[in-house]
Parts: structure tokens; sequence; C-alpha cells
């Protein structure tokens, strides 16, 4: 699990920080950081489920159906390995054996460690809403094309986004929306203070977070399946 507190002590993102230039020729800058939020050891095992169900500054990406009795919530950074572990090797069976079945639904929340991550995010955002986890998904699967590369990230990261339908011009209007940065940065921060998510990625279900490890389906089935017996 990427620990932010050691990762980015100072984590913050903005559009002039985050990008200069376009598509064609401009690069993501790790800069201009300040501090954004009270950094937490670790939060508690418990929240309010009606605070954590509450609309944020975005609306949420829902996988399953809205009744189903069990509500996983995920915090993840788009460049978080981890995060891209459970959505390529564990989601898959979660999905066949809870959320197909209407046992239970996955909402999945931007919570971003770095610059990088936050523009991944704002296109997942730019995409048509149904098509919104599609692009997540791709990018977690094809995350070490674009997100650790040593070079410029940004022709990379428009080669994944261009093959979801964006144009030059609709990436570079996704990148330069201050708006939905803000939000996307607002949702990050309410995650830490209302939360205490700290690291990615972090999970609650039913408002309780998972302690145990993410890459493993049996971890989402020991939480999971005392709550079907209620």
């Amino acid at each position: 699990m990427s620990d932010l507190a050691k990762t980015f002590p100072n984590f913050a993102v903005s559009r002039r920080a985050l990008l200069l230039g376009g598509a064609a020729g401009g690069g993501i800058v790790f800069a201009g950081f300040y501090p954004a939020f009270a950094q937490q050891k670790k939060g508690p095992a418990d929240v309010s489920t009606a605070e954590l169900m509450a609309p944020g500054p975005l609306p949420d990406v829902v996988l399953g159906k809205a009744d189903a009795p069990v509500t996983i919530v995920e915090y993840a950074s788009m460049t978080c390995g981890h995060c891209a572990s459970f959505h390529t090797a564990v989601l898959p069976s979660l999905k066949q054996k809870y959320i197909e079945t209407g046992k239970a639904r996955l909402i999945l929340r931007e919570f971003p460690l770095d610059n990088l991550a936050a523009a991944a995010s704002m296109l997942t955002r730019c995409a048509a809403p149904d098509k919104s986890y599609d692009l997540t998904a791709k990018l977690f699967a094809e995350q070490e094309a674009w997100a650790f590369v040593r070079t410029n990230a940004v022709p990379a990261l428009f080669k994944v986004a261009e093959s979801a339908g964006f144009t030059k011009d609709s990436f570079d209007k996704c990148l330069k929306d201050d708006k939905l940065l803000e939000n996307i940065t607002a949702t990050r921060d309410r995650a830490n203070k209302n939360f205490g998510v700290s690291s990615t990625p972090t999970f609650f279900i039913n408002g309780k977070r998972l302690e145990a490890a993410s890459d493993r389906i049996e971890s989402f089935e020991q939480a999971i399946e005392p709550l079907l017996k209620k």
C-alpha cells in the first residue's frame, strides 16, 4: 500500500503545477506542492455510513445495483500499483460473485497520490458517463505503459486516452478544466479529513474499513459474507 504521508508529505494539485502545454508537446510537472491536509497514521476502523454515502463534489462511479445490501467504497490513485492489482486481479472475481449477482456494489472515488494520477482521474471523468469505468479499467490494466515512464508522461497517457476516443483537443481541454481538478482534490481532501484516508487503496465495506490485504478475494469474502447473513 502506498503511504501518502511518506511519499508526498506536502501533496496538493493545481492546474499550473499539473500541466505545461498539451498532448503534442507538454509534460506533467511534479511541482507546486503545499500542505493540503493533516497527516494521519491510521484512520478509524468504522465511519458513519450516512456521512460516507453523502453526495460529494463529484457523482459517484458505481458498479452494481443501487439496492445491493453491501456497499464497497474504494479510494484509489490511478498511479498506485496495488490499486491496479486489485482492479486487474481481484475485481473480476468480486464482480462475478457479488456485484453481478446483486449482493454488492462498488463505488470508486478518486484519491490521487500525485499530479499524474490526478490527470488520469480527470480523463476518466471527461469520458462519457457510461465509459468512465471502462477508461479507469484500461488505465489500470495498462498502468506500466504510462504511469512509470522515465520521460514525458503525457504522450503515453494520451495514447491510452486516444484508444478510448479522446482527440488531442478533447484531451487538452479535459486537463485544463480547473473546476474538475478542484472537485477531484476536494474528494481526496474530504476522504482524508472525514474518514482518515491517507493511503491507497482504502476500502470501506458498509462503513467498516477493510483491514485485510486487498490483493486477495478472500479478504473481501470474509468481510462481505457476514453482512449477507444479517
